[in-house]
């Protein structure tokens, strides 16, 4: 018999040596640690220097998952990078591909912005369910500082740089237990990382567009209000899928944006503060890194164990936003 199912068997993760305190970071805008933690939660975050890239970040992550997995790099299928900052706008998961020396996986970029490990994991499940490939290497990984204004204080104290990655297995039992997902373009206004260009004349009647991506810009009280709404009715679909409780659930891992959108999301959903996973003190938003590398502390912790029942969710630009319920290990 076919194996079917769907099992996550290992995790890693990376973040840059370069550590930024929010008492540093007062030196470069007006602010204060008080008025970042008690607004955000965020204490640091990480950046990463002009010698390093996305690609050595994500290929770092995913060795270790691949380590933790007991699979070698030429037993993967197919690799997924979900990120919002390639090295290169052609996309940035062939050059993982070979930096690993996975000869045998196809590889191509994903992008969701903060929601696209969720998505990612989705879109990974559906390969192996549908027997197509075995061995997923599923990345989230994001290099934020480089598409930050650093004059903004609204944003720049918001965001840092990591990889996080995990590896799918075909398995008997299937672990992705449900999920759901959505957007709302509607909506996508509040937050950008927009295009934007100056018209230039090629030739007489003839113009194109010449210019580079802008920085990042939010509205987050609207952000914040659309999360605080959305996750928990996202969460609640995706039990309903799994036939699950919320007093069933062991952990619940948010994509770390704000730690009081974390709080809200668990009060909302009643669940307790002992089974919510954070680290976003230490790191900062990541984006697409944030769930698979607060995921893969937690493992290395002995927090997450295995067949524990994980509600993991992402939101943000797009804007998008899903979740799904997993059981850990195979």
């Amino acid at each position: 018999m076919q194996n079917l199912g769907v099992a996550i068997t290992g995790s890693g993760s990376a973040v840059p040596a370069t550590s930024l305190h929010n008492q540093i970071l007062s030196e470069v805008v007006e602010t204060s640690d008080e008025w970042i933690a008690t607004r955000t939660g965020i204490r640091q975050r990480r950046l990463a220097v002009p010698s390093e890239s996305l690609s050595d970040l994500a290929t770092a992550a995913s060795s270790q998952a691949i380590a933790a997995s007991g699979i070698k790099p030429e037993d993967l299928d197919l690799i997924l990078l979900a990120t919002s900052t390639p090295d290169d706008l052609f996309g940035t998961a062939c050059k993982v591909q070979a930096q690993l020396g996975a000869t045998n996986a196809v590889a191509f970029d994903l992008t969701a912005a903060c929601s696209g490990f969720v998505f990612g994991l989705v879109t990974a499940a559906q390969y192996i369910r549908t027997g197509v490939y075995k061995n997923v290497l599923l990345i989230g990984a994001d290099i934020l500082s480089r598409w930050v204004d650093w004059e903004d204080r609204r944003t720049c104290v918001l965001f840092g740089d990591g990889a996080g990655a995990v590896i799918l297995q075909a398995d008997k039992s299937d672990r992705l237990l449900g999920f759901a997902l959505k957007s709302d373009g509607t909506q996508n206004h509040h937050l950008n990382l927009a295009y934007a260009g100056t018209s230039q004349e090629l030739l007489p009647g003839v113009n194109i567009t010449k210019g580079t991506y802008q920085p990042i810009t939010m509205n987050g009280k609207e952000v914040y209000r659309f999360a605080v709404q959305k996750v928990p009715e996202i969460i609640d679909k995706a039990l309903f899928q799994a036939n699950l409780s919320v007093d069933q659930i062991d952990w619940l891992l948010l994509h770390q944006a704000n730690q009081r959108i974390i709080d809200a999301v668990a009060q909302r959903l009643n669940i307790p503060e002992h089974k919510v996973i954070s680290n976003l003190a230490q790191y900062g938003n990541t984006s697409a890194a944030s769930i698979p590398l607060a995921l893969d502390e937690a493992v290395r912790q002995g927090k997450i164990k295995p067949n524990d029942i994980v509600a993991t969710s992402g939101f943000g630009a797009g804007l998008t936003w899903g979740a799904a319920i997993f059981q850990w290990g195979r």
